[in-house]
């Protein structure tokens, strides 16, 4: 368990590029180019540039394409549990890789080139602050009203490493989403709503053509 200050360099920030990406047409989702470099390659690059510091550790998890992955200098962890069985299973395998050395694992998505140069420092502070053992990212979404309304954004949490067993029993008994995990946990959701915020920060791009509107907004 880590004491009251938090150091980045207890986290083991695991980029998810696991999936099938079959509304991206199976492709491998964290290699599409995005103005010219790989998603996954500016996942890395914005985990290094993390306010507060980067991450103690960074990795992907990948279930194909590993040479690639392997070649951008850290380590590739394919999943633990067999079957694509979505994000939770790339959570559970970060955390069994680095349980040891690490406290926390941050998860990102390969697939939101936007995401906040802040995010650890600000879910770290969050997660301290109400002694929690998981903080996950919320962000506003227009209604047809015009109003906005704060929804979570469960593949960026910030998690203790020493959840991994409860994890573990969740996914042996066919659980997959990971709300309803985290929801058994003591977790905190926090907005990224405040002014100056990038209402763009988590736009995710689940096709090809979400890709290209994402690049040319």
């Amino acid at each position: 368990m880590a004491g009251a200050v938090f150091s980045a360099a207890s986290v083991c920030a695991v980029i998810l590029a696991g999936g099938r990406a079959t509304r991206m047409g199976g492709v491998d989702k964290g290699l599409q180019l995005f103005n010219g470099q790989s998603l996954v390659h500016i996942a890395i690059d914005r985990l290094l540039r993390q306010v507060g510091g980067a991450p103690g550790q960074i990795a992907i998890n990948a279930n194909r394409n590993q040479t690639y992955y392997e070649s951008l200098g850290v380590p590739v962890w394919s999943d633990c549990v067999p079957d694509y069985a979505g994000p939770l299973a790339g959570f559970l395998t970060a955390m069994q890789h680095c349980e040891s050395r690490c406290d926390y694992v941050l998860s990102v998505p390969c697939d939101s080139p936007f995401f906040p140069l802040d995010l650890l420092a600000r879910l770290s502070a969050t997660l301290v602050q109400n002694k929690a053992d998981i903080a996950m990212a919320m962000a506003p979404e227009w209604q047809e009203d015009g109003s906005t309304l704060l929804r979570p954004q469960p593949v960026f949490c910030l998690m203790r490493t020493s959840l991994a067993d409860s994890l573990r029993v969740f996914i042996e008994g066919g659980g997959r989403k990971i709300g309803a995990w985290t929801a058994s946990q003591h977790q905190i959701k926090l907005g990224f709503d405040a002014p100056g915020d990038d209402a763009r920060a988590f736009a995710n791009a689940n096709t090809l053509e979400d890709l290209h509107a994402l690049e040319n907004p």
